[in-house]
């Protein structure tokens, strides 16, 4: 099945699938070769079905499958890593607020990092704690902070890492990069609440057009229609 899928989908689109994958980690149960596959028939499966059981069928089954295989991606990747991605950033804030004040007692970053993941229980920590394991295994942190950006969906996240990176390599000041990421983290919640409260005016708009409205039509309009039919 795998060399089919090979020979399927350009080895680019597969690269770029397989990052996705990774990026989900344990929220997917899939595979590269297992979720082609998956696509694949369910979208066969899909164009057979709307072949036979409905009308003109022949026409509008390729659209309805078109429509299906990119919608199967969607649910299955984009919309979860959409949410992963909240979600780590959402942890970010506290992750990297407690790092900067194990900084703060005069430790070195790798000895700040163990500190903090021992002490932070989140997604974010678990993937910090992946990647200082990697350091016992040989690797460079550096070289384990950026393998840990290829599991990450947030280019937040990813950004303060780079900068954590390039801190280290060239001697800056670690707890000055941290104070300005902890910042934008921080300005980025508000701004996203903010966001949030600006929506509820337009959902509250849409829940009264779509049952206040027509309550208040009926008590209106009851009586009449009541001695129309009288």
């Amino acid at each position: 099945m795998r060399s089919l899928v090979e020979k399927i989908y350009s080895q680019k689109s597969l690269d770029e699938l397989n990052h996705d994958l990774t990026c989900l980690g344990k929220d997917t149960k899939y595979n590269v070769t297992t979720f082609c596959k998956d696509r694949l028939l369910t979208s066969l499966i899909v164009f057979l079905a709307v072949t036979m059981f409905t009308n003109f069928g022949y026409i509008t089954a390729p659209f309805i499958t078109i429509i299906y295989y990119y919608l199967f991606y969607y649910i299955n990747i984009t919309r979860k890593l959409n949410k992963k991605s909240l979600r780590l950033e959402h942890q970010a804030l506290y992750f990297f607020e407690i790092l900067t004040l194990t900084l703060e007692s005069g430790r070195n970053l790798e000895n700040a990092l163990t500190v903090t993941c021992d002490n932070v229980n989140s997604e974010i920590s678990d993937e910090f704690k992946k990647a200082l394991n990697e350091t016992r295994f040989g690797k460079s942190l550096n070289e384990a902070l950026n393998d840990m950006k290829k599991r990450i969906p947030s280019d937040t996240i990813n950004n303060i890492i780079l900068n954590i990176i390039q801190t280290s390599q060239f001697g800056n000041s670690i707890l000055d990069t941290l104070y300005n990421q902890v910042d934008f983290l921080r300005e980025k919640q508000i701004l996203e609440i903010k966001k949030q409260i600006n929506k509820i005016p337009n959902k509250v708009s849409v829940i009264s057009v779509i049952f206040i409205v027509p309550l208040i039509m009926i008590l209106i309009l009851g009586p009449y229609l009541i001695s129309f039919l009288d």
